[in-house]
């Protein structure tokens, strides 16, 4: 599989990459309880590049002390000893021969663990719908957020902008904002979660407003050199079914707005396992094919892209430029490196994140799935 299309090089903004596989961002939970990346942490993201991963995208880092913080032992980017710590990382990474982004996230309305505050914030005081993630130390009712003042919502910008500093700091080769999955950034793109009546209201094109000014924020700060990518979806963790009202004409919105505002690159998430049949908008278009026919710019798609033969057909279809590995790569971190050597894929097993999501619980049930397929 030596000429697979997954494995042919392709540039993205600055960066150079040696194929078309990127890690996936995951919540893996796992951190210091004040945020700081552990040495779990760095040998889980060293073993991506040792297994041929093109990128890395890290999981959600927090970008505040303040509402940023989703989850309980999420990791942060909010201090130097946080940039100490990511700085192992990304050194690791990049001597395996891998290129590293973090992810920067703020969850907004689905904060479910932050020990800096007790409330929550959101564009509108609207209560989230279903419950929380069991797998990420949650349970019960979402809490009603408070609506974000415009100062909050300027912190919120400086948040990420001032993390985006450090991420370079930390050796990282760019940042990913992440605008999807029902977070902060997607709570105000979602119609039903974004009721204000000012110009980050209504329309879509107010809705997708503050995305794009956090990554013309960023760009402002950091020059056209760094890379700056965006993370989209349609469903969310709390509402898989949700598609855009609009369809394709909010996305040609959506897409057009954040290249206007100087994004690297787009990555849709997730659009289920039949990946070229889900991830149709109206008209026919998958939604990733139209990210690249508006934009312009580089897209990742997500979805089973374990599955080779359909990730051939997505590359070699026009319908993205680079495909993310989420439940394939937990279960192969050294995927890329079976496709180049024609070797079979091991099956994800979900126990991996049950009932936790943290590394030491995989790590946990991997030993044991193993003595039981291999006793004494």
């Amino acid at each position: 599989m030596t000429n697979h299309h997954t494995l042919l090089p392709v540039r993205v903004g600055g960066l150079d990459l040696p194929n078309r596989f990127a890690v996936a961002p995951m919540t893996r939970v796992s951190a210091a309880p004040d945020g700081t990346p552990t040495q779990e942490m760095a040998e889980y993201y060293e073993r991506y590049a040792e297994g041929g991963f093109g990128l890395v995208i890290t999981e959600g880092t927090y970008t505040d002390t303040v509402n940023s913080q989703g989850y309980l032992n999420q990791p942060g980017i909010v201090s130097a000893t946080h940039v100490s710590a990511w700085r192992e990382i990304t050194g690791k990474v990049r001597a395996a021969g891998s290129r590293i982004v973090l992810q920067l996230m703020h969850a907004g309305a689905l904060s479910q663990g932050n020990p800096y505050r007790a409330d929550t914030v959101g564009p509108s005081a609207v209560r989230p719908r279903a419950e929380m993630l069991p797998e990420y130390g949650g349970s019960g009712s979402w809490p009603t957020p408070r609506e974000m003042t415009g100062a909050d919502i300027e912190a919120a910008i400086g948040g990420f902008v001032a993390s985006a500093v450090r991420a370079r700091e930390a050796g990282f080769d760019g940042v990913e904002l992440h605008g999807a999955n029902g977070y902060l950034l997607d709570q105000f793109l979602t119609d039903y979660t974004n009721r204000r009546a000012d110009s980050y209201g209504g329309p879509v094109a107010n809705r997708i407003r503050l995305t794009a000014e956090v990554v013309a924020a960023i760009r402002a700060e950091l020059g056209a050199g760094f890379c700056v990518g965006v993370r989209l979806s349609q469903g969310k963790v709390n509402d898989f079914g949700h598609r855009w009202p609009g369809g394709a004409a909010d996305a040609r919105i959506i897409f057009a707005a954040l290249a206007a505002a100087g994004a690297t690159y787009l990555h849709i998430a997730s659009e289920g396992r039949d990946w070229i049949e889900t991830a149709r908008l109206d008209g026919g278009v998958t939604i990733t094919s139209l990210a690249r026919q508006v934009s312009g710019l580089p897209v990742i798609a997500n979805g089973g892209m374990h599955d080779l033969s359909q990730a051939a057909q997505v590359l070699s279809g026009g319908h993205a430029d680079l495909l993310s590995i989420g439940r394939g790569a937990l279960a192969n971190p050294d995927l890329p490196r079976r496709v180049s050597r024609s070797l079979p894929l091991e099956t994800y097993d979900r126990r991996i994140l049950e009932p936790m999501a943290t590394l030491s619980n995989a790590r946990q049930r991997l030993q044991g799935m193993r003595r039981l397929r291999h006793p004494a």
